[in-house]
């Protein structure tokens, strides 16, 4: 079995020969070629290069283009501040949407090729393919409702426009949903097996706010991928163990735990064949134990994710981890079999 059938066959509820293997690389992987983490975020062919040497180097089943958040913003134009060697970050103090009526104004782009963020990434998921061939999944990335919200309109403020004006983060959240949509297809179009829809800030609003005013923009955009072909990875990192059930029933077909979600109420609620990955704390285990203590923690969530379980950390794996450490991760996935 091949990492790309491998992941493939979990996420469409067949039979695996082990557990697939998919932590999330990012400064890790730039550390692996050592390239500034700017020029990964910022070229394509940089990020391909990094991508597939970690891949090849740990043996993981899939590649991503996951980068940083401002993508789809910058092409909106949100103002984006770039570091030598951390993730670009939206300017919050000048959000693009600290005045709502600017939403009026906003249209989806276009994505041109070698134009825009969108764009680079999008090339990003045509030349992995190219490289990893059928060998490996190529996993593309949207931002969710949510995380994209607040991109553009700051997060402390869209969480006081979920309590005073519902009606605009529903204007909102619509045409987030379309422009997710697009920036998805293009990914899908240049060959990804799967999208990834990062939603970190649904994580900071409540169960009654998440039920009733992100939830149904998610399962939106879960349902508008799968009706591409492709499918869906869902991310909302941070504490989600009160919006666990919620989660289950967006529709995707993975679900990315996060350390302070508890890997065992997950599948109680979410049922025996959502597939699950994570949770591994990635800074005090992965990152700060021992390969002893990374091979009783991934086996302990494997015991409790059970046989629709995929291998991983509950968020990125940090630039600095051990090599031994990430290895340990690794070869227990390697030789897990369910």
């Amino acid at each position: 079995m091949t990492p790309r059938e491998r992941v493939l066959s979990m996420l469409n509820g067949a039979a695996v020969d082990r557990v697939p293997l998919m932590p999330i690389t990012m400064m890790f992987a730039a550390a692996q070629i050592d390239v500034p983490y700017r020029a990964y975020a910022t070229n394509h062919r940089v990020l391909a290069e990094a991508q597939l040497c970690t891949a090849e180097r740990f043996g993981f089943d899939y590649v991503s283009v996951i980068s940083d958040p401002a993508r789809e913003a910058a092409d909106l134009g949100a103002l984006v501040e770039y570091f030598d060697d951390q993730p670009p970050a939206l300017n919050e103090s000048n959000a693009l949407l600290a005045d709502k009526a600017a939403l009026l104004q906003l249209r989806v782009p276009d994505i041109e090729a070698g134009s825009g963020r969108r764009a680079d990434r999008v090339a990003g998921v045509s030349l992995l393919r190219q490289k990893a061939g059928e060998q490996l999944a190529v996993e593309g990335w949207v931002e969710g409702p949510c995380a994209q919200g607040a991109d553009l309109r700051g997060i402390n403020t869209l969480m006081l426009d979920f309590h005073d004006d519902k009606a605009f983060v529903r204007d909102l959240f619509e045409f987030i949903v379309e422009l997710e949509l697009a920036f998805a297809q293009a990914q899908v179009d240049a060959g990804a097996d799967l999208i990834g829809v990062g939603d970190a800030a649904a994580s900071l609003v409540g169960p009654r706010i998440y039920e009733e005013q992100v939830w149904p923009y998610e399962a939106v955009l879960v349902k508008g991928i799968h009706a591409m072909g492709a499918k869906v990875r869902l991310h909302i990192c941070g504490r989600t163990r009160k919006i666990l059930g919620p989660m289950g029933h967006t529709g995707a077909d993975q679900i990315d735990l996060d350390s302070p979600a508890p890997l065992d109420e997950a599948r109680a609620r979410m049922g025996p064949t959502q597939v699950l990955y994570g949770n591994i704390d990635p800074v005090s285990v992965l990152r700060n134990g021992t390969p002893e203590q990374v091979t009783a923690a991934i086996a302990e969530c494997h015991r409790q994710g059970g046989e629709r379980y995929i291998a991983g950390a509950g968020c990125e794996v940090c630039r600095d981890t051990p090599e031994a450490n990430l290895r340990a991760l690794c070869r227990y996935a390697h030789h897990a079999t369910h």
